[in-house]
C-alpha cells in the first residue's frame, strides 16, 4: 500500500512541532536550507519513532523547490505539505526577505500543486504582520501580489521601493495569505486544499531574535495587552496546523487564513490604537 507523505519545509521550532504532531504513520520528508538544523530535526524525530527522510532545499530557487516536490511524489502519496520556512526582519535584507518569504511561498504553492494527492492539504505559515499590512495595502497592490505570475512577481515595481526589512516582511506575509487564496483553485483541481496560518509572537529562536530587536518593545506590549497575555508556543501552531491539514475535520476549509496570535491583533486594533 502506498504510504502517505508529509512534507515539512523549514524544520525550526514550528516546523518540528508540526512534523511531530501530524507525522505519525506517514513518511515524513523534512526540508531546510540549514543542514545542521535539518540533520538534528531528522535525528530527533527518528529517535521518537517517526519514518523520516531529509533533503536540503533553497526555497528562493524554483528548481530546488521543484526537486523537493518531485522527491516527495517519488516517496508516495503527497498527503500533507507544511511550509514554515522564512526570514524575519532582524535576520535579513529587503532582497532576501522578498526572495525567501515572498517568492519561496509562491514556488512552494506552484510546485506542490503539481504533486499533491486528491484529499491532500497544504499549509503556509504567514504572520500576524500581514494582517496589519492588510489595513493599508491598496487594492491594486493586493491584486498584483495575488495574481501576478510567479516568474514575474519579483519585478513588481513597488517591491523595489520597500524602505526596510520590516516593510518587506509585512508585505511578503500579506502576500502569503493572498497567494494561498489565489492558489486554492489550482489545488482544488487536484482535489486538495490549501490554507495559511498567521502566528503571533511565538516562543522560537526566531521569535527571541525579534523580541531582542528594534520592534521588541512594541511586540512585548502587544503580548501583554492581548487577551491571553502570553507568548505562543510551537505547539499552539502545530495544533492549528493539525486541524487545517486534517482531511475530515477541515474538509470544507480552503483558501483561508487562520490568525493564531493569542488576541494580539485585536489588542492593537481596539486597545493600543494601532
Amino acid at each position: 500500500m502506498e504510504k502517505n507523505v508529509l512534507v515539512v519545509i523549514g524544520v525550526g521550532g514550528m516546523g518540528l512541532a508540526i512534523a511531530r504532531r501530524v507525522g505519525s504513520g506517514a513518511k515524513a520528508l523534512l526540508a531546510d536550507f540549514n543542514e545542521t538544523t535539518l540533520t538534528a530535526a531528522a535525528q530527533q524525530l527518528r529517535g521518537e519513532g517517526h519514518d523520516v527522510v531529509a533533503q536540503k532545499v533553497d526555497v528562493s530557487d524554483r528548481a530546488s523547490v521543484a526537486a523537493l516536490a518531485d522527491a516527495a511524489a517519488e516517496l508516495g502519496r503527497v498527503h500533507q505539505v507544511a511550509h514554515t520556512a522564512g526570514l524575519s526582519p532582524v535576520q535579513a535584507s529587503v532582497e532576501a526577505i522578498v526572495a525567501v518569504d515572498l517568492l519561496g511561498v509562491a514556488y512552494v504553492l506552484d510546485e506542490f500543486a503539481r504533486v499533491v494527492a486528491p484529499g491532500g492539504a497544504g499549509l503556509v505559515i504567514a504572520s500576524m504582520a500581514g494582517h496589519f499590512a492588510a489595513d493599508s495595502l491598496p487594492l491594486e497592490m493586493a491584486k498584483a501580489l495575488s495574481l501576478t505570475p510567479t516568474e514575474e512577481l519579483a519585478d513588481l515595481p513597488f517591491l523595489a521601493q520597500l524602505p526596510d526589512p520590516g516593510a518587506a516582511y509585512s508585505i511578503a506575509k500579506r502576500a502569503n495569505a493572498l497567494r494561498v487564496q489565489a492558489a486554492a483553485g489550482a489545488w482544488g483541481a487536484r482535489g486538495a486544499r490549501v490554507n495559511s496560518i498567521s502566528p503571533g509572537v511565538i516562543s522560537t529562536p526566531m521569535g527571541a531574535e525579534e523580541l531582542a530587536g528594534e520592534s521588541g518593545e512594541r511586540m512585548r506590549q502587544m503580548v501583554a495587552s492581548s487577551a491571553t497575555g502570553r507568548l505562543g508556543t510551537p505547539d499552539d501552531i502545530a495544533a492549528a496546523a493539525a486541524f487545517l491539514l486534517d482531511p475530515t475535520r477541515a474538509s470544507f476549509i480552503t483558501g483561508t487564513d487562520l490568525l493564531v496570535d493569542g488576541g494580539a491583533v485585536a489588542a492593537v486594533r481596539w486597545h493600543l490604537g494601532g
